[in-house]
C-alpha cells in the first residue's frame, strides 16, 4: 500500500477508548479497507457522471 490514510496513534486512541488493545497490523488493514471504500465510491461517482465524491457514494 502506498501512503497511509489513517493515523496510527488516533486509531490506537480510539481502540483504547473501547477498552481494547490493538494488534500492530490493524492500522494497515484499516487503511486497505478505506482505500477500497474510496475506490468503490469513486467508481460510483464516475458512473453517475460526477467528478466529486459525496457521502452517499460510500
Amino acid at each position: 500500500m502506498a501512503e497511509s490514510l489513517v493515523v496510527q496513534s488516533k486509531v490506537k486512541e480510539a481502540v483504547k477508548g473501547l477498552e481494547l488493545r490493538m494488534d500492530s497490523t490493524l492500522p494497515e488493514a484499516l487503511n486497505e479497507k478505506i482505500a477500497a471504500m474510496l475506490a468503490d465510491a469513486a467508481a460510483r461517482a464516475k458512473e453517475n457522471g460526477r467528478g466529486t465524491l459525496r457521502p452517499y457514494d460510500l
